[in-house]
């Protein structure tokens, strides 16, 4: 009767769409660019609509034009901790953790210097639309931003803040961003002052909400498939009577003086890994110099061609480097991030970073350099404009920058950038007095540079046409029996390989593949360490035809990308390209698949960076706490694929790889034997694709035939252990438990609603729920159920998690104890039951309307013999579950905590409470 009364409530729900379309007086098209159309509400409120039917999803995303930058004097955080309040309520939606749960949203919400935003991800229907936009109209100007949330929130927001104290790499930027900036918001960390998130009076943050969460300060975007009209019926119904505060809105910005010399900042902390950073001021993103920016920091930082990679990596005076330049409303920076292991010089690296970058003004970029640039930023800009519901959250940045059309303004200067525009932004920005990395030096004849504020932004985006977008692609029906009967699956005759392959229109031709082999067995892979996972890092860093750069510019001319990933004897190749490009792009992949070479050079860079890695971790509290995990529930002895290693382990089997051991491996395990999957959806030519891997793979075989390395069921160690992090702010306990279960099992279903339950969703499960909602101890809380999908091994886990001041540790270990013990004791309610179940399933919907997902879940059907209506069994199974039958399902596999494998590392205190505790779980 309730699925009736549904259809019922949807079909009127059509109808009253439908009337209403005929005429939404209030709104008015306003701009057109792409297939992105702009309208404004009479009240001020933008919105943007941006249809795409082959999505099968729609994104819902909200952007207010208030960030950091709008903070003052005791309210540095004010905004961020706003973001995490407007998620606690209003009198129509009291539970939004619940409602985005029930309605299988992918949901979120961050703040930013110019911007605070708010998007859903969901299931592409009329009845989810209504409630996304609802929820968005109502917590503008109704939620609750009660003292009794603040009181529990400021904590988790705390630790949230204390989460990136824990990386020195983070301390270090926002010290060094604080120290360039004299008055301007832009040197606060969006996250805040820890005394004043602590402090903040609720008024205080009640008014900062009424002054900047009003129509006409925010910005509606909608994308995926959806009909215009419905939407902006909607729309008009749910915005267009909410009224603006009476006192207008003035954003009168700081304007940051010209530095007067260069400035330092030194920082020191516990760790091992040295770290080197430098910050240039810059122009805002609307600035035609940001698109230099942009490009001149492509030519620095890329990998492999990056002059700063070349000297700093390929130099060996350094193990890794970032960098990131925001795209911000007002002048802005760009910083740069330099890993330096500490057997080697931090002020030889320094000195290297700095001439570098000093020489650029002898040593202009070149027009070789400037296209390859160019072809890479372009790439990335073309891959995010053929996804929609990213695209639909990225504009965000633009927005809170002035206009969602700089977008593509910026893409069309990347465009037409020439070399001698970049070299005059370099010669203007990267001198030494505009630079901070550490203290002041004085200077006789002071160089500086003014930074103007952007003047003209509205002309500049008011005219502006762009260019032809990329078409809505097909409404594709993402059921299961559709994807089944859509489905061209089989074995290529001259080859061993299975395939399936779904050809459907998608926006901007995409075409998703993945081909994977699986060669060997257990005995194959002793003693063999790290070098199957070395040789397949290695498959893109160079080939006997192409240089790694070769390969990097190809792709990016293309706009494609290729990825690696597998473990012992499997190896996984992926492809994002468009219907135009897919025969080029595979014709890379099959070069790097069958002529790598192994360079000693590219090998050595990916080795330091990982012992690099492994010292800035050896003091990490997650890091060291999974480690730990592993170790306490070892099953294998050393030398055996599966062994879990000790840090000591891993540093002896990185120094042990060889390229001599790669080639042997590669030699060995290279090539079809028995298994290997190709999978590819999009738009497509079947036939092309058979055709291409019968001609290109026959040969490529291999005699080591594939048998699965067993990693049966184990009971884990029943321990609860304690690790001392000094001088980390953040402290994290991970919990486990083993289960013998396994995707076939019929418990399979009830152990997914059970997951959901206690540790699912979004913020609404039992762990989240006691720990961040009620305790407010932890920023990250939760729980996770992971079965196996192997018949044979069984190999499942329950695992719990939270992150949390030291101080919180009874709490948290209170917390589990009790909600694990009630979750057995009591189980579920009937409407745990019916929100876990709405959540799952359209949390299915979602994934199997996003091809890298759809893909992987067909590459798994070919190889354990299934099809997707074993997906539906098991969804049909769960949508009939009753609450006894997850109850049962509950007592059967799960234990009291002190039955589990529990991990906290932190810079716990020596105190009676704690001691208590040791004596407790010890």
């Amino acid at each position: 009767m309730e699925n009736i009364n549904q259809k019922i409530k949807c079909f009127i729900l059509g109808i009253t769409l439908v009337i209403t379309s005929i005429t939404y007086s209030q709104i008015k098209e306003t701009a057109s660019v792409e297939g992105i159309t702009e309208y404004k509400l009479e009240n001020g409120l933008k919105v943007l609509l941006f249809p795409d039917n082959s999505s099968q999803t729609i994104t819902v995303n909200m952007t207010y034009l208030v960030g950091s930058r709008h903070e003052g004097y005791g309210e540095k955080g004010m905004a961020h901790l706003l973001e995490h309040m407007v998620f606690k309520g209003t009198p129509k939606h009291p539970d939004i953790p619940k409602e985005l749960t029930a309605h299988g949203a992918r949901p979120n919400g961050s703040t930013w210097y110019d911007r605070t935003n708010y998007f859903e991800t969901f299931n592409a229907n009329d009845e989810n639309l209504e409630w996304a936009l609802d929820l968005e109209a109502d917590r503008m100007v109704n939620s609750y931003i009660a003292k009794k949330d603040l009181e529990s929130e400021f904590s988790v927001v705390r630790n949230e803040f204390e989460s990136g104290e824990n990386s020195p790499s983070s301390v270090l930027m926002d010290e060094v961003i604080n120290a360039a900036y004299l008055w301007h918001n832009y040197g606060n960390t969006t996250i805040g002052n820890k005394s004043d998130i602590e402090r903040v009076p609720i008024e205080n943050l009640q008014a900062f909400y009424k002054k900047y969460y009003r129509p006409d300060n925010a910005v509606l975007m909608v994308t995926g498939k959806f009909e215009k009209d419905k939407v902006l019926a909607l729309i008009e119904k749910k915005f267009a009577a909410i009224k603006n505060p009476n006192v207008p809105l003035r954003d009168v910005p700081t304007v940051e003086p010209a530095q007067d010399g260069e400035k330092r900042v030194t920082l020191s902390r516990v760790g091992d890994l040295q770290i080197l950073s430098a910050l240039y001021h810059t122009p805002a993103g609307s600035h035609e110099d940001y698109a230099a920016i942009a490009v001149a920091e492509q030519i620095l930082t890329d990998q492999p061609s990056g002059r700063l990679y070349k000297t700093l990596i390929d130099g060996k005076k350094a193990s890794s480097i970032w960098s990131f330049s925001p795209f911000t409303k007002e002048p802005s920076f760009i910083y740069f991030n330099v890993d330096v292991p500490s057997d080697k010089s931090l002020s030889e690296a320094e000195t290297t970073l700095l001439s570098a970058l000093d020489g650029l003004k002898d040593n202009p970029i070149t027009e070789e350099e400037l296209n390859r640039a160019k072809s890479n930023l372009l790439k990335q800009y073309d891959q995010i404009a053929r996804n929609s519901s990213y695209l639909g959250t990225y504009m965000s940045e633009f927005i809170g920058a002035g206009d969602w059309r700089l977008s593509f303004i910026l893409r069309d200067r990347v465009e037409k950038m020439t070399v001698e525009k970049v070299n005059n932004a370099i010669q203007r920005y990267f001198i030494n007095t505009n630079r901070t990395v550490g203290n002041f030096v004085p200077a006789k004849k002071p160089i500086r540079v003014e930074i103007e504020h952007t003047e003209g932004l509205e002309a500049l985006v008011s005219n502006y046409k762009g260019k032809e977008g990329y078409g809505a692609g097909e409404a594709f029906d993402v059921s299961y029996e559709n994807i089944q009967n859509r489905l061209d699956s089989g074995t290529l005759s001259k080859t061993p390989i299975e395939y399936g392959f779904i050809k459907k229109d998608n926006r901007g031709k995409s075409v998703t593949l993945r081909f994977m082999i699986r060669n060997g067995n257990v005995d194959d892979f002793m003693n063999k360490g790290k070098v199957a996972n070395y040789t397949l890092r290695m498959l893109n860093k160079g080939t006997q035809n192409n240089s790694r750069q070769d390969i990097e510019d190809k792709l990016s001319a293309i706009k494609s990308s290729v990825f690696f990933n597998g473990s012992n004897g499997k190896v996984a190749s992926t492809i994002n390209t468009t219907e135009e490009h897919v025969m080029e792009a595979l014709a890379l992949m099959t070069d790097m698949l069958k002529y790598p070479k192994f360079d000693a050079a590219e090998l050595e860079k990916l080795k330091t960076q990982d012992l690099a890695a492994i010292e800035e971790n050896k003091t990490d509290p997650q890091f060291l706490a999974s480690k730990e995990l592993s170790l306490l529930n070892q099953n294998y002895p050393k030398g055996h694929p599966l062994h879990a290693t000790t840090i000591e382990e891993d540093i002896e089997a990185i120094n042990d790889v060889t390229v001599e051991k790669l080639q042997d491996y590669y030699n060995d395990f290279f090539g079809i034997s028995n298994s290997a999957t190709l999978v590819s959806i999009g738009n497509i030519d079947e036939k092309k694709l058979k055709d291409y891997f019968e001609k290109e793979y026959s040969d490529f075989k291999s005699n080591k035939p594939y048998t699965p390395i067993a990693n049966k069921f184990m009971p884990n160690t029943v321990v609860n252990k304690k690790i001392k992090t000094p001088d980390k702010k953040n402290a994290i306990s991970i919990g486990v438990l083993k289960t013998e279960v396994s995707q076939d099992s019929p418990d399979y279903a009830a152990l997914q609603i059970a997951g959901e339950i206690l540790g699912g969703g979004f913020l609404n499960s039992r762990i989240a729920s006691r720990l961040r909602q009620k305790d407010g101890v932890s920023y990250g809380a939760g729980a996770q159920v992971s079965v196996d999908i192997d018949k044979n091994d069984k190999n499942s886990s329950i695992l719990v998690y939270a992150i949390y001041a030291p101080e919180n540790a009874v709490k948290v270990q209170t917390g589990f104890n009790e909600e694990i013990a009630r979750f057995i004791k009591d189980g579920i309610t009937e409407d745990e039951l019916k929100v876990a179940i709405t959540s799952w399933v359209q949390g299915e919907n979602v994934s199997r309307a996003k091809d890298g997902e759809l893909t992987e879940t067909i590459n798994n059907n070919l190889y354990y013999d299934r099809d997707m209506m074993f997906h539906k069994q098991v969804e049909d199974k769960l949508t009939s579950l009753t609450v006894e039958d997850v109850n049962k399902v509950i007592k059967k596999y799960f234990k009291t905590f002190d039955n589990w494998t529990v991990i906290n590392a932190g810079d716990f205190v020596e105190d009676a409470e704690i001691k208590n505790i040791d004596k407790k779980v010890d």
